[in-house]
């Protein structure tokens, strides 16, 4: 490649020290981000060659304009910078994982008194307790339902423990200590945390011929009631055992991670191994990536263990990264032990690598048809609405209210054919009649579309929830604005089962009868699909909006009346009509009242 005088006399100025270098196109765009032990060296390689065999360094240096470099004192920080980098720059030709949701896991405050699981979507470094990630949020939910059978940890919510005149129904029931209003020994409910922190690290093993010997014992000192209560804990940990599939016959600890790619999409597929049985399968897809398996592999673990609760003391993996002793030392120091990364040829452990090898193939058909078929339903949609592009993004808006009361209303938008949650948009209507629907949706268009595309991208296609009246007054504000021709706008009316109608009807601005859809059915289920999450999505904000109007005490408009004197006043007198009919002397003598506050209290509640 024939490099430009501004790079060459640059390069010349590089320092052969180990850093970090950031790749720049000709608008001046980080495209890029790279690390080298010696970046004189590096960076010459890019250029010296007239062909790079290796497809996706040939099309970065077609690209490359300009480029930064940065210092460090050591490869291993010039590691961690390149990591901070890509995440803040997110460059085009760096391989990052688009799969940015947040998996659930399970979190336990062992410092607090009386500990209780929750379930979180973040992981904090605040001295808790978290095992996860979960593969999905039905898979935390059956594992937290198995504990709450099984272990009588308590289950209220919320991580501090409040005191109840009388236990709840799960004391009833068996399935909780009650230490919110009964006296349970601290060394009692530590004992059953630390079995609840031994069944999620997977020992359940260890767990069930524990709890075996203390039943024994308890048997031989003919404590029968506790012997019979470790006996129908220990079935029903053998029962959950049976579920597990064992992998390995070490009972090691490991991850297994294989990549699959397939026609220009590409997945890393995880599997967790705890005591030598699976206990779950995760997988994380991404796109236009040119990337080796061994290149995915190192940034896959960079990018997820970093913040990841627990990290094994093995990774198998199906290619191996260049820097794997690097890796290794950065996962030791996270970690305080020495984590080993091995692709194994043989044995078990390769046996291993190949079930991930499989689920990764497998689950990458998966996803690459799902895709192929959405595309084909979106270029069908463009055909039967007569539109000029497919309609890539989608934007629906639906209103809600009660008697035009806490009137609100909901954005939802659906990307490839995928509802993008991070692009849903909440309105409050703040002039319209909260009656009436035209007037509320004239409103939050306006709102939506009048700055002429300054904070957000025009939708190609926008999805009115109603007949020709809503669809007559979204053309009429996008006329205002002088958007009308930017992009598509259909609306959607429910069908009239009066008139023997069969299905829903999309009405298009200029024709007088619904389009037809045709007989596949797929586009008209993908436009009811998009109005049915706008529903929910609107409803949902609604019930929140009202559910914050009826928590809403007449102590809220007190002046001098904060939180803690609202909780100190009813959690003494109980209600508001008790608050009423105290006397000033009742109220100013509690802690945190005084006289002045009490007139004011008595002034406020008598009007």
């Amino acid at each position: 490649m024939l490099m430009s005088k501004n790079l060459h006399d640059k390069l010349l100025m590089v320092s052969s020290e180990p850093g970090v270098y950031l790749m720049k196109d000709a608008a001046g765009k980080i495209i890029y981000v790279g690390k080298a032990t010696n970046l004189k060296k590096r960076l010459s390689s890019y250029f010296s060659k007239p062909v790079h065999t290796d497809m996706k360094t040939g099309v970065l240096v077609k690209k490359i304009a300009e480029f930064e470099t940065i210092i460090t004192a050591s490869e291993k920080e010039a590691l961690i910078l390149e990591s901070n980098l890509i995440k803040k720059y997110k460059p085009k030709y760096n391989v990052i994982l688009k799969d940015g949701k947040r998996y659930p896991s399970l979190r336990i405050d062992i410092k607090s008194d009386y500990p209780n699981l929750a379930i979180v979507r973040k992981i904090a470094k605040d001295g808790a307790k978290y095992f996860g990630p979960f593969s999905s949020a039905l898979a935390v939910h059956q594992t937290l339902r198995i504990i709450n059978k099984t272990f009588k940890l308590r289950k209220c919510k919320g991580g501090a423990l409040k005191n109840r005149s009388r236990p709840c129904l799960n004391y009833q029931i068996g399935a909780c200590l009650a230490p919110c209003c009964l006296d349970v020994a601290r060394s009692e409910y530590d004992d059953i945390v630390n079995e609840v922190m031994m069944f999620l690290k997977g020992r359940t093993t260890e767990l069930v011929q524990d709890i075996k010997s203390r039943m024994k014992v308890a048997s031989e000192h003919k404590n029968f009631e506790k012997a019979a209560q470790l006996r129908d804990k220990m079935f029903a940990l053998e029962k959950t055992f049976e579920k597990q599939v064992a992998v390995t016959t070490d009972l090691n600890d490991r991850d297994v991670l294989a990549v699959a790619k397939m026609t220009g999409n590409a997945l890393i597929t995880s599997l967790t191994v705890r005591g030598g049985f699976l206990l779950g399968t995760r997988h994380f897809s991404f796109n236009e990536t040119f990337a080796s398996d061994a290149e995915i592999i190192e940034t896959f673990i960079r990018q997820n263990y970093e913040d990841t609760p627990y990290i094994p003391k093995e990774i198998l993996v199906s290619s191996l990264p260049d820097n794997s002793d690097m890796l290794e030392e950065f996962l030791s120091v996270i970690k305080g032990k020495k984590v080993r990364i091995l692709s194994p040829q043989r044995g078990e452990k390769s046996q291993l690598v190949n079930m991930a090898v499989k689920n990764a193939v497998n689950r990458l058909r998966e996803i690459t048809a799902s895709d192929t078929a959405i595309k084909n339903m979106l270029a069908r949609l463009k055909d039967n609405l007569k539109m000029e592009h497919v309609p890539l993004r989608v934007e629906c808006f639906d209103n809600s209210n009660i008697s035009g009361k806490d009137a609100v209303s909901g954005m939802v938008v659906f990307e490839n054919g995928q509802p993008d949650k991070s692009s849903y948009r909440k309105f409050k209507i703040k002039t319209a009649n909260k009656q009436d629907d035209y007037a509320c949706m004239s409103e939050v268009l306006t709102r939506r579309y009048g700055n002429g595309g300054k904070t957000e991208s025009y939708p190609d296609l926008l999805v009115v929830d109603g007949g020709k009246g809503q669809l007559n007054i979204a053309v009429s504000v996008v006329k205002d604005l002088n958007l009308f021709g930017k992009f598509g706008i259909i609306g959607i009316a429910k069908k009239d089962d009066k008139k023997g109608e069969t299905e829903d009807k999309i009405y298009k601005y200029g024709r007088i009868n619904p389009v037809n859809m045709g007989k596949r059915g797929d586009t008209l289920l993908f436009l009811q699909k998009i109005r049915d999450e706008a529903h929910r999505f609107a409803i949902s904000f609604h019930r929140q909006r009202r559910s914050k109007s009826f928590i809403h005490s007449e102590l809220d408009d007190i002046l001098g009346i904060g939180k803690k004197r609202k909780k100190i006043l009813l959690t003494h007198f109980k209600s508001i009509e008790k608050i009423r009919t105290a006397t000033l002397d009742e109220i100013s003598a509690l802690p945190g009242m005084n006289n002045n506050v009490a007139k004011e209290i008595k002034k406020k509640l008598h009007h």
